[in-house]
């Protein structure tokens, strides 16, 4: 039987998203989908859903979310002081939310952590559009109407059964990427990084500051102006990930709503197994590069993959209790 979740506050940024659209890179639409895929798929993992299917994807703070029935959630990102009514809840876990009761997202604990995802067992309605379900701001399709969540805004859920033991799964931290406050983000050579061999060698000895020029689509990063050159080079594709060095040098991390396509060169790409850490910055967040080689990369992306398939723990030991209690 259908029911809903009320939105009281969305915070700077809520949206519906899911496991992103790359087979529609060909018709010049983002791949878009959650900034931080690990974590939307732990959090559909912990509420017994597919790992790329619709969830909320909440951002700094400031949320509450009222539910409309008694539905099973998996909550798994950022620890924004998360509390259930008065109950704080544990990050990274499942939990039973009562009919009438409100989620509240309070903020970022210890300056780390930008998003979080909230998973509902069961099916979360969302547009399909374009060969997914996630909102592509930039398109004003899917999610939401295509926009951003809204104070008001009503979203319908087909809830699945559940169990009192459901709702007591954790994810371990030793299967989790190495979130932390000041990430040092690991990078492969880009397209261009011969034409600019002294601005790759800046990049890697530099700490960046996210600029407030910040979005899903990218973050403008501050803190040295890299060597550019004056050549004029036709569009090429790129991925979420790449780095590219405008005119003015400073240089920009492409993210989950990145075009498909661009003519500024690419000196870098972050690996697909370090975005999850790039999703969880903000602006005024330092962060670091360091090179690596395309072997570690497919280690790393296939470790994650690994971890992702062993699935959640079951609450024996009383970790959430533990967790909740730390954090109240």
């Amino acid at each position: 039987m259908a029911t809903f979740l009320d939105i009281i506050a969305p915070g700077p940024l809520m949206t519906i998203q899911d496991g992103g659209r790359p087979a529609a890179r060909r018709y010049g639409v983002p791949a878009g989908g959650a900034m931080d895929r690990f974590a939307l798929a732990v959090a559909n993992r912990l509420a017994g859903n597919r790992p790329d299917a619709p969830a909320l994807e909440l951002t700094a703070g400031g949320v509450q979310i009222r539910f409309g029935a008694p539905m099973l959630i998996g909550l798994a990102g950022a620890d924004l002081q998360a509390y259930l009514d008065d109950a704080p809840l544990a990050p990274w876990c499942s939990a039973i939310a009562p009919a009438g009761s409100v989620l509240r997202l309070h903020g970022r604990r210890d300056n780390w952590g930008g998003r979080t995802y909230l998973a509902i067992a069961g099916e979360l309605t969302a547009e399909w559009a374009v060969g997914g379900a996630g909102t592509c701001l930039a398109g004003g399709f899917g999610g939401y109407q295509g926009r951003a969540l809204r104070a008001g805004d009503r979203i319908t859920v087909e809830p699945r059964s559940f169990t009192a033991a459901d709702g007591m799964r954790w994810w371990p931290v030793e299967r989790r990427p190495a979130y932390c406050a000041q990430p040092h983000l690991r990078v492969l050579p880009g397209p261009q990084h011969t034409m600019l061999p002294e601005a790759w060698e800046q990049l890697l000895k530099t700490t960046f500051q996210v600029d407030q020029a910040a979005s899903r689509q990218g973050y403008r990063l501050a803190g040295a102006t890299l060597p550019t050159h004056q050549l004029s080079l036709p569009s090429f594709g790129v991925v979420p990930g790449a780095i590219q060095i405008p005119p003015d040098g400073q240089p920009i991390l492409l993210l989950a709503d990145a075009q498909t396509t661009g003519g500024y060169p690419v000196i870098a790409v972050v690996i697909g197994a370090d975005l999850p850490l790039a999703a969880q910055l903000l602006p005024g967040d330092r962060l670091a590069f360091v090179a690596t080689d395309l072997a570690t990369a497919h280690a790393a992306l296939a470790e994650q993959a690994a971890w992702l398939a062993t699935g959640p723990e079951d609450d024996e030991s009383g970790e959430l209790l533990a967790q909740a209690g730390a954090i109240g």
